[in-house]
């Protein structure tokens, strides 16, 4: 497989000319970082296959996101749940979140999962057969490419790939197709009320030029195969789903769905998304005794954003907190379980069982930690926290989008304005724990 040139081609329109060149000196920019900290950490991987994990097929460089133990102290950017213009750089090789810097090894292993993956290996084939030459040097990236991890949900951010405005609409079936061999009716469903209400809540406040359904953009990495490693991205505003495929192995994260407003009168009809972590969420709260609520609550009031491991925080330290797992009923696990299951159940229902029994295995070792309030319309967070499941479900305050509800930005957290993420701790979003046991364990990457 390899990396197609994102730099040169005359026919690019100029928008996307300018999205070029900005993530060429992104790119640019990681390679500095790597050479002055990565040969330390590519070193730990051990034989040739792992070079070959790092290897730029393109230039000949080295790609920093390769799956490798950090050359300095991991963690994530400041604050993470925005992915604003201040935080919008990758600083190190990828780590992964951990509690405390160090990563907890056997927790992933390359195995049979029974999982179907010959229907998404086609819609992405037939996908990029569908582009143009042009379009496809803008999207084809490595598996391995930072571009994985060059992510954001906010509407300003540069963003490489193909986007909706500029499919026709037989190419936009394909993406859509794509996305429904991957994800499960409830998931894809969501997808498009994210759009939507981003549509409606631009043309409210009289801004489509930034917020409407068509500013998502595809990328794929390596070439979809039933034996080698690929992947895809999907990203945008309040939507960003990241799924890579190893054989019958998925991983499905880091996954962001959010929304501005979280319900909308549109034609007539309200769409309301966002609702079923929200729903979970607050089961869970208010099935724990009171003393119970002491342990899991750190604080009663919520700030006007609370996540920590949003846009560019791949390697954020956090410490578990409040309630574990094994203080809980069995009627309590199944509420856990519940906002868990809010999440996975947005990939195809093979790989959320997967998935599920993975989260299950770890239950006693999960944390649950939340701050707000916890009646039916409060601003709350909540971030379940285990060694192969990380998700924040985050109230906040009103943001560019305010207008489109009556709201003043900043005034204070609310239920109307959510962000939430899920991801694998200890090295597995994107697969690249995965990928890098591929990489030292194939006869043919020696």
């Amino acid at each position: 497989m390899s990396e197609f040139d994102t730099g040169d081609s005359a026919a690019q329109e100029p928008q996307s000319e300018t999205g070029r060149r900005a993530h060429a000196s992104r790119r640019n920019f990681m390679r500095k970082v790597f050479f002055a900290s990565g040969a330390t950490a590519a070193a730990t991987m051990g034989g040739a296959g792992a070079w070959a994990a790092l290897a730029d097929d393109a230039t000949g460089t080295a790609d920093a996101t390769a799956s490798a133990a950090p050359s300095g102290a991991p963690s994530g950017g400041p604050g993470g749940g925005a992915g604003g213009p201040g935080n919008q750089s990758i600083t190190e090789d990828f780590f992964g979140l951990t509690t405390d810097g160090k990563r907890i090894d056997d927790l992933y292993t390359i195995h049979s999962t029974g999982v179907a993956t010959a229907p998404v290996i086609a819609a992405a084939s037939a996908f990029l057969a569908g582009l143009t030459d042009t379009q496809k040097a803008s999207t084809q990236f490595t598996v391995h490419s930072t571009e994985w991890r060059l992510w954001s949900n906010i509407d300003s951010y540069e963003r490489q790939g193909v986007t909706l405005a500029d499919m026709t609409d037989d190419q936009k079936a394909l993406g859509t197709a794509l996305l429904k061999s991957a994800l499960s009716a409830d998931g894809l469903e969501t997808t498009e009320k994210i759009r939507r209400i981003n549509q409606a809540a631009g043309e409210a406040i009289n801004n489509t030029n930034s917020f409407n359904e068509n500013a998502y953009y595809w990328t794929l990495m390596g070439t979809p195969s039933a034996t080698e490693p690929w992947g895809f991205q999907f990203d945008g505003h309040h939507l960003v789903i990241n799924y890579f495929v190893l054989g019958d192995q998925v991983v499905m994260s880091p996954c962001f769905w959010g929304s501005e407003p979280t319900s909308m009168e549109i034609d007539g009809e309200t769409v309301t998304v966002c609702h079923e972590e929200v729903v979970a969420s607050l089961a869970f709260i208010n099935s724990l005794s009171e003393a119970q609520q002491k342990v899991a609550i750190e604080s009663s009031t919520k700030s006007n954003e609370s996540m920590k491991a949003g846009a560019f925080s791949d390697n954020a330290v956090q410490a578990y907190t409040g309630i574990r797992g094994d203080a809980l009923s069995a009627t309590q696990k199944k509420k856990l379980f519940g906002i868990v299951e809010a999440f996975v159940g947005r990939a195809k229902a093979d790989v959320a069982k997967v998935r599920m029994a993975e989260v299950r295995k770890h239950i006693d070792d999960t944390y649950v930690t939340w701050a707000g309030g916890i009646t039916d319309d409060s601003a709350f967070y909540v971030r379940v926290h285990s060694p192969v499941v990380w998700i924040e479900v985050d109230c906040q305050a009103p943001g560019p989008l305010a207008g489109a509800y009556g709201a003043t930005q900043g005034s204070g957290a609310t239920q109307k304005h959510v962000h939430s993420i899920i991801r694998t701790p200890n090295g597995n979003d994107y697969g690249k724990e995965l990928l890098r046991q591929h990489y030292l364990t194939s006869p043919h990457h020696r």
